[in-house]
């Protein structure tokens, strides 16, 4: 008989085996489930499309400002000049001084005024008297002619001469002053260069030599020396010619013996001419007799009197210019210029207050700046001038230029140009597509739409780097 076979018996599975069997298998589902995202994803990414955002296009108003800064400057100037050569008294202003209409800026000395009105009215008296006088004895330069043709031809070579030196210390004058006064307007336009930096050693140099520019200008030893130079021959020249007046006056006599018509018409002509003089003299000395006063009120920009000198007469004492009347003059460049025109409101801001101008002139000649590009001076009238102004500093200016009320409009931002013009991007059956647009005038943030878009149409308003004209997008609309 066959013995059975023993049954084995099973043993319970280890714990700490079982543990790492189910590790095994949750990792390896957790390695199933990651390639099976990072596979899908793959797959996802090649469907999903870039998002833009739209925008509708509106109606509202934009108003074009042309923005610049220019130069303040008077639009009224005037130069008073020496009447009389008489020494001067008192100087009650100077350069830089800020004058009201009437106040006395000079007088002349009251005692050498009064002399020259005393001089003018014996001159005066003793024309008459030599006319009366000539009339009389006229037999008695007969003798004399001679003699009087002879002085006459030397005194008239040798006014000539001295007239002619003094033409030509003038000229000197004048040419050594606009030399001088060339030289303070290109240091003036430097230190506007370096006005941000008043703190620098450029801008003190700047200054520095303005004000010894300024002093030279009044105090140039040349110029000083020509003018006494000049004053001297003008005396000789004044003797000259009083001496030639005597000449003329005794050969007038003499050849006037037998008083024919022809010599009275002459000596009648001299006197009148004398007397004349006289009376120009005398209504010169009674217009200055209360001092010279200021015909406006404004800024005293140049002064060359000098107090207890005898300037000669014709010498530019004082230059005065309106603050009354004042304007402001700026350049434009070619892009901005077919924007201003005569006319155009203008906010004008000077030392922090403000102030309403117009558009009073366009120069129709382009001038070249300081960076050798073209530009067209405008000058802005100031029409409500107040003591605030300063003449020679910088303004701002805002020029109104156009304004468009209940346009289409749109963001600046979203104008896009290429060599076909100006577009916007809009998203069509979800692409992205330009749309051709004409614009008219802007703002620093809108821009007029004149042709190419209808109000409430959507556009792009934010077309992200990477993205062009046919690619297929997620359009989200706003507002």
């Amino acid at each position: 008989m066959k013995e059975k076979k023993e049954k084995k018996e099973k043993t319970p599975m280890d714990k700490a085996r079982k543990k790492k069997i189910i590790k095994r298998s949750i990792f390896g589902v957790l390695a199933a489930l990651i390639i099976l995202f990072i596979v899908m994803n793959k797959i996802a990414a090649q469907n999903i499309t870039p998002v833009v955002y739209t925008m509708p296009v509106s109606r509202g108003d934009v108003e074009q400002i042309v923005s610049t800064s220019g130069t303040v400057k008077t639009e009224e100037s005037k130069s008073y000049f020496a009447p009389l050569a008489v020494k001067v008294g008192t100087v009650d202003v100077a350069a830089g001084d800020s004058v009201k209409k009437g106040q006395r800026l000079y007088a002349y000395d009251e005692d050498a005024l009064a002399d020259e009105k005393l001089l003018a009215e014996l001159k005066m008296q003793s024309n008459e008297g030599e006319y009366e006088s000539t009339m009389i004895k006229n037999n008695k330069y007969i003798s004399e002619l001679g003699e009087a043709n002879i002085n006459l031809e030397v005194l008239d070579q040798q006014i000539e001469d001295c007239e002619n030196y003094v033409k030509e210390l003038n000229q000197k004058i004048t040419d050594k002053q606009d030399s001088l006064a060339k030289e303070g307007a290109l240091l003036q336009i430097s230190l506007l260069d370096w006005q941000n930096d008043p703190g620098s050693e450029e801008y003190m140099n700047l200054q520095k030599m303005i004000q010894l520019n300024t002093y030279e200008q009044q105090h140039n030893d040349e110029i000083e020396m020509w003018q006494a130079e000049v004053k001297e021959y003008e005396e000789k020249i004044a003797a000259y010619k009083e001496y030639r007046s005597e000449m003329k006056s005794q050969k007038s006599s003499s050849e006037s013996g037998s008083l024919n018509s022809g010599s009275k018409d002459k000596l009648v002509a001299d006197t009148q001419i004398e007397k004349i003089n006289a009376e120009e003299t005398l209504s010169s000395i009674e217009e200055v007799e209360g001092g010279v006063v200021a015909d406006f009120d404004g800024v005293i920009t140049e002064m060359s009197v000098v107090e207890g000198s005898t300037p000669t007469v014709g010498t530019q004492m004082v230059t005065l210019e309106s603050t009354e009347k004042v304007k402001v003059e700026i350049s434009v460049s070619k892009y901005d210029l077919q924007k201003i025109a005569v006319g155009q409101e203008v906010d004008v801001t000077i030392a922090g207050n403000v102030y309403q101008g117009k558009v009073s002139k366009v120069n129709g000649m382009a001038t070249t700046n300081n960076s050798g590009a073209a530009v067209v001076g405008v000058e802005i009238k100031i029409e409500n001038p107040d003591s605030g102004i300063f003449l020679g500093v910088e303004a701002k200016v805002a020029v109104h230029t156009d304004v468009a009320e209940q346009t289409l409009v749109v963001p600046i931002e979203v104008i896009n140009s290429d060599q076909e013009g100006s577009f916007v991007y809009a998203v069509e059956n979800g692409i992205l597509v330009k749309k051709r647009v004409v614009t008219g005038i802007s703002s620093n943030t809108l821009c007029e739409i004149v042709e190419g878009l209808n109000e409430g149409d959507q556009i792009v308003s934010n077309v992200m780097m990477g993205l062009e004209e046919g690619m297929a997008v997620t359009a989200i609309a706003g507002e």
